[in-house]
């Protein structure tokens, strides 16, 4: 079994019971405490967002390929949502499986991905992404169409408009992606999910509470 927990921003939490991965840990940044990866996988989609914890497990903001405790990870060079394609890809799109299940993990990245990450990405059961929008994210039709293209059974939607979280610049709330994609919601506190357990069979929508 596995479990997803949401910590605002894109930060959630991924464990099992021998392993803990954290993505974007740097939540001081949107005014939140930082996310401790001690004895954690730290994974940043970017390099500002990572705290380069030296007691984490081991720490990840670049692609490649990375094999440790029960992850299996492939990092993606993807562009960044306000660059332009002559920038350097300095955004990290991360594939990563555990127990069998195949997790994609979107950051601040450009709407438009290519033949070659998407064929990177592959096949999906989980979606992660920001959905907020308003020039510093993906915005609600720029993730409804990334998610349409990667095909997944779920999509938890992270980074947006939420009391106590001081973006740079407004979100949109998460009502906006809700009725843009126009898949079922389900509300939870995590996602747990048993190995071997049937995923949904439609598309669904995961909203997780931010712990």
């Amino acid at each position: 079994m596995f479990e997803i927990e949401y910590k605002g921003a894109n930060s959630v939490i991924i464990s099992t019971k021998k392993s803990t991965l954290v993505t974007d840990p740097k939540l001081s940044l949107v005014g939140l405490k930082d996310v401790s990866t001690k004895d954690a996988v730290e994974l940043a989609t970017e390099a500002r967002f990572a705290i380069n914890n030296e007691n984490a497990r081991l720490n990840i903001e670049s692609p490649g390929e990375y094999g440790v405790g029960e992850f299996d990870i492939k990092g993606i060079a993807a562009q960044r949502h306000l660059d332009s394609e002559l920038d350097p890809q300095i955004s990290t799109i991360y594939r990563v499986e555990v127990n069998e299940t195949r997790i994609a993990i979107l950051g601040n990245i450009y709407e438009k991905l290519s033949e070659v990450q998407l064929e990177d990405i592959g096949l999906v059961d989980i979606l992660i992404l920001p959905v907020g929008g308003n020039g510093y994210t993906l915005d609600a039709t720029g993730a409804a169409n990334l998610t349409r293209s990667i095909d997944p059974k779920i999509v938890i939607p992270i980074h947006f408009a939420e009391s106590g979280i001081n973006y740079e610049v407004p979100q949109d709330t998460l009502e906006t992606f809700v009725k843009e994609l126009g898949a079922p919601v389900e509300e939870m506190p995590k996602f747990k999910l048993k190995q071997g357990a049937p995923l949904p069979a439609v598309l669904t929508i995961i909203h997780l509470a931010r712990a």
